[in-house]
């Protein structure tokens, strides 16, 4: 194929797209914002606020409409316009209104016919029904191929599963909760637990970021599942790998947002803050940090958009979506801390936000699976 015939790497939105982040943006500004600081301070959230969220429609957007959704087609790149989009708002609030889509995400894209039947109707139905995945264990190290959650299967079918999962984003809350367990013989799988099953039990975390977010330990005691409950199957086995890159790809897209936040304000600040007779912008060990944030924060997007166009395209993206979330996890540490080092003895004071975009985006390099886009 010759030069003049290679198709353009265009960047371009799609109308839909640019309506659903013009709304999504507008939400962010005027919904999140405002209660940025008083859900940090409270760690907690008023749950009308996920109501509100879901009025944006994108949690089911992509469920069939005989099933009550929209039939929109699956687009990670859209997902991930969308997370990054609400993090920029708060990253916090953005993990738990992603949580149901998350969860619908990783069923539409693994699950049967039959199992999209089953569940996926009740998702559309409420104002905002939670669904939220299981897949971290409190553990150094933790290796979502290395699973100490056992689903052991019963004689006259079914499993019965034991174990215990950490950062359960809205567990207590959850409707339905998609868990990684070990599946003895055949290896790390899933399985979609309703609320309500005897042998599940749970507390609150806390933590040092995400402080809005509900995030629980869940302990799994000899809790008896159907055979339906799991994804996937001798036909058509569940992919861990697909999972855990649209995952990375999530995680990046939050760290791009919040890191944006963070961008957004301190070059403000720096051009606004005098000392000396003139704006501290002026100085250079000031001006080359804000550059280098930015120069590192339009890396970050780059490779998480390419990760995410890859997975639309249907082309093999595992690589791209692994350096991304490395760039983005640790860029965006070193991002937080700059925009804190920037605002001098302020950055240190509950005053301003970087403090609190600082600890979200320490969160992110703990967090597994946290948004499936």
């Amino acid at each position: 194929m010759s030069e003049a015939t290679l198709p353009l790497f265009d960047l371009n939105l799609t109308e839909d797209q640019a309506m659903m982040r013009d709304t999504v943006r507008r939400f962010a500004t005027g919904e999140m914002r405002p209660l940025l600081r008083k859900a940090d301070e409270a760690a907690q959230l008023d749950p009308a606020f996920y109501a509100r969220a879901a009025e944006l429609g994108f949690s089911v957007v992509q469920v069939p409409e005989a099933l009550g959704g929209f039939g929109a087609s699956r687009s990670p790149l859209s997902n991930l316009l969308i997370a990054e989009d609400l993090a920029h708002g708060d990253m916090a609030m953005a993990i738990g209104a992603m949580s149901t889509l998350s969860f619908v995400n990783v069923l539409l894209d693994q699950g049967s016919e039959a199992q999209h039947k089953e569940w996926l109707p009740g998702l559309c139905e409420s104002a905002f029904p939670p669904a939220t995945l299981a897949v971290s264990e409190a553990r150094p190290r933790f290796d979502p191929r290395k699973l100490e959650t056992r689903a052991v299967p019963e004689a006259g079918g079914g499993y019965r599963l034991n174990g215990e999962k950490t950062m359960v984003a809205l567990g207590s809350e959850a409707a339905l909760m998609l868990v990684l367990a070990e599946q003895p013989g055949v290896g790390p799988s899933a399985f979609v637990v309703p609320r309500g099953l005897a042998g599940v039990s749970l507390e609150r975390e806390r933590f040092m970021g995400l402080r809005p977010l509900e995030l629980s330990r869940v302990r799994f005691s000899d809790v008896q599942l159907p055979a339906t409950a799991r994804i996937g199957g001798a036909e058509r086995p569940f992919d861990l790998q697909r999972m855990l890159d649209l995952a990375a790809i999530g995680s990046s897209a939050l760290a791009v947002g919040c890191c944006q936040a963070v961008f957004d304000y301190v070059r403000e600040y720096v051009n606004e803050r005098v000392a000396f007779g003139e704006p501290i912008s002026h100085r250079q060990s000031v001006a080359f940090m804000v550059a280098d944030i930015a120069i590192e924060l339009e890396g970050m997007r780059l490779m998480t958009y390419r990760a995410a166009s890859r997975a639309e395209q249907g082309l093999p993206f595992t690589r791209e979506a692994s350096l991304a979330r490395l760039q983005c996890t640790e860029r965006g540490m070193k991002i937080g801390t700059d925009g804190v080092q920037l605002l001098g003895g302020h950055g240190f004071t509950r005053e301003h936000p970087v403090e609190l975009w600082y600890r979200n985006l320490r969160a992110l390099s703990a967090f597994e699976a946290t948004v499936i886009v």
